[in-house]
């Protein structure tokens, strides 16, 4: 590379770098206030920065929101969806992504998952946000669709498995975890999760069923 080609990547990679500082601070505000809690303002006082500098980044509150929102799919991603393509197709994966979800909803007990405070936010709001929010968890919700449909092919639940109601049921086991756990703070509401799906599991698997991953020795 020219001296001249790196002396303007510098400037580049450390625009990159300021911009991911300041989107891990949005995501901190965000998880704690909301989406709607987020401000160019806010932002610039939390990083130190002023506002025209955080403004050069995003342009407008608007698009800082969403990309605030791109980067949590992207890191719920890293986090839930690639470790689990590592297991086999069926109800190991399927069980896999759920667990994985599980542990992350009950880290987020003490700041809140932007998917589910957003969905309360910008339910009646119509615009770029909910929109941008709206196809995320749309995306997430393919990947379990798809991964119940590999359980049926695999012949681990019934060919008669409706995967939007298996899916339905088990996207409402997350959202009375992160109910009882944040809001209420009951005990027990992890383990009460894992057991309802596991009940749900047992109500459309077959007898080619693998074991659950604690039957069969794998750490969870």
């Amino acid at each position: 590379m020219s001296e001249p080609s790196v002396a303007a990547a510098k400037p580049l990679q450390k625009g990159l770098q300021t911009r991911a500082a300041i989107l891990d601070a949005a995501l901190v505000l965000a998880s704690h206030m909301g989406l709607e809690g987020l401000s160019i303002g806010a932002l610039a006082e939390v990083t130190q920065m002023s506002k025209s500098g955080v403004f050069a980044h995003f342009g407008s509150r608007e698009e800082l929101q969403i990309s605030v929102i791109r980067e949590y799919h992207r890191r719920f991603e890293e986090e839930v969806f690639f470790p689990s393509m590592s297991e086999p197709r069926g109800l190991p994966r399927l069980r896999a992504l759920f667990e994985r979800w599980v542990r992350r909803v009950s880290v987020e007990v003490d700041s809140g998952c932007i998917y589910i405070s957003g969905a309360v936010e910008f339910d009646d709001r119509p615009g770029p946000v909910r929109d941008a929010l709206a196809a995320m968890v749309q995306t997430w919700q393919a990947t379990l669709e798809r991964a119940i449909g590999l359980a049926i092919d695999e012949g681990h639940l019934r060919p008669d498995t409706e995967p939007l109601q298996l899916l339905f049921e088990t996207h409402g086991l997350i959202l009375a975890l992160h109910h009882d756990a944040r809001f209420l703070r009951l005990p027990g509401a992890v383990d009460r999760a894992r057991a309802g799906f596991e009940r749900i599991v047992a109500h459309y698997a077959t007898r080619a069923e693998p074991a659950p991953l604690a039957r069969r020795g794998v750490r969870r």
